[in-house]
C-alpha cells in the first residue's frame, strides 16, 4: 500500500552535469520538490534554464550518454537513481510515463500510429497483439480521437498537430501511469486547441489520480492548471510555491520578469512589451553569486557587493513560499513597483 506519510513524488538535491570540450555544464544544481498524486506541478522558465533535463532524469534518460546524475529521486519511497537499468526499464512508460515535445519528432514516421502505442502496452503487460489493439483503440477514444477503429491504421503524417498530440497523450496513459511528465504539450497549438489538450490532461489526471508535471514557458497555462509552481533559472530552483502566492505576489525578479513579459491583451496596441534584458550566463561557467545579478535591475538595493559573489539560499518567504534572492520584503516590493507602473 502507498505510504501517505511521506511525498508520491520527491526530488532531492537532483544535480545533472554534462562534461565537454569547453568543460562541465552545470545543467541541474541541487534541485529539490515534491509532488502528490493528483496534483500539478508546474515547471517555468527560459529554454536552458534545466526544464527539461530535470525531468528527463526522472525518466532516466540521462543513463545512456555521458551525464553525471546524482542526488535522490525518490517515486513511492523507491529511488528510481538507485535502480539497475532493467529495473528501470520496467518502470519507464508504466509507473512514469512523459508526453515529449514535439510528436512528430517523437512518433515514428514509417510505423502506424497504432503500432507505436499497442508497442508500450506490448512492453509491459504479458497479452496477445489483438488485446493490445483493442486498448489502444479505447485509448484513442477515450484521447478524443474521432474514429480510433480506422484512425489506428493511419501514419503520424495524417493527423493534424494537436492530434498528434493526443496520440502522444494516448501512448503515455495507455499503461495508466502513477507520474506523467508533460514537456510543453501545447507548444505550436492554436490557442484553441490548446485549451482542449490542457483539458483533457485534467480529466484525464482526475480519472486516473496521475501526479502530474507541466513543463511550459506558458504562465497562461500555469495559472489555468498547476497547483504548485517551479521557477528555474540557470539550472537553479529561483522560487517555488503555490500558484496563487506566485502568480499574485512573486517574491524574485526573475518570476517578475516572466510575469511582466507577458503581453496584456487588454493594453493598448502602442504599448511596448517589456522582455527580460540580457541573456541567461553560462552554464560551464555559471556565476559565484546570484545567477541573475546580471540581468537584475534591483540587484543594487541589496548592500554591498552580495549579489555578485553570495550566492543566495532557497529559503521561506513564507509557510510553503521559497525564494532565491538576496533582497527583502520583495513580494512587498514588487506590489508596490506594479502599482507605481515601475514593472
Amino acid at each position: 500500500m502507498p505510504d501517505n506519510s511521506r511525498p508520491f513524488l520527491s526530488v532531492e538535491n537532483l544535480t545533472v552535469n554534462f562534461p565537454t570540450p569547453d568543460g562541465i555544464v552545470h545543467a541541474t544544481e541541487s534541485l529539490s520538490y515534491t509532488l502528490e498524486r493528483g496534483k500539478t506541478l508546474g515547471i517555468v522558465g527560459e529554454s536552458g534554464s534545466g526544464k527539461s533535463v530535470s525531468s528527463s532524469a526522472i525518466l532516466g534518460l540521462h543513463r545512456y550518454g555521458n551525464a553525471i546524475v546524482s542526488g535522490k529521486i525518490l517515486v513511492d519511497g523507491v529511488d528510481l537513481l538507485q535502480l539497475t537499468d532493467n529495473e528501470m526499464r520496467l518502470r519507464r512508460g508504466k509507473d512514469v510515463a512523459m508526453i515529449f515535445q514535439d510528436p512528430l519528432s517523437a512518433l515514428h514516421p514509417y510505423y502506424r500510429v497504432g503500432d507505436q502505442i499497442a508497442e508500450a502496452y506490448l512492453a509491459h503487460n504479458q497479452v496477445s497483439k489483438k488485446v493490445a489493439r483493442t486498448r489502444t483503440i479505447d485509448m484513442l477514444a477515450r484521447v478524443g480521437i474521432p474514429q480510433p477503429d480506422r484512425r489506428v491504421d493511419d501514419y503520424p503524417h495524417q493527423f493534424s498537430g494537436g492530434m498528434r498530440q493526443r496520440v502522444m497523450i494516448a501512448m503515455a496513459l495507455i499503461n495508466d501511469p502513477t507520474l506523467l511528465i508533460a514537456d510543453e504539450p501545447t507548444t505550436a497549438l492554436d490557442v484553441t486547441v490548446q485549451a482542449q489538450i490542457l483539458d483533457l490532461l485534467q480529466d484525464l489526471q482526475r480519472e486516473f489520480d496521475t501526479a502530474l508535471i507541466l513543463i511550459t514557458h506558458d504562465l497562461g497555462v500555469i495559472a489555468e492548471v498547476a497547483d504548485d509552481v517551479l521557477v528555474m533559472y540557470a539550472g537553479r530552483a529561483v522560487e517555488y510555491g503555490t500558484a496563487r502566492a506566485l502568480l499574485t505576489l512573486p517574491s524574485m525578479p526573475y518570476t517578475w520578469g516572466l510575469l511582466q513579459s507577458v503581453p496584456d491583451v487588454s493594453a493598448p496596441v502602442d504599448r511596448p512589451l517589456r522582455p527580460i534584458p540580457g541573456s541567461p550566463p553560462s552554464l560551464v561557467r555559471p556565476p559565484k553569486g546570484c545567477p541573475f545579478f546580471g540581468r537584475c535591475a534591483f540587484s543594487d538595493l541589496v548592500p554591498g557587493d552580495r549579489c555578485a559573489t553570495e550566492l543566495p539560499l532557497l529559503l521561506p518567504v513564507e509557510p510553503g513560499h521559497l525564494k532565491r534572492c538576496h533582497l527583502e520584503d520583495a513580494a512587498v516590493m514588487y506590489a508596490d513597483t506594479v502599482e507605481a507602473g515601475v514593472i
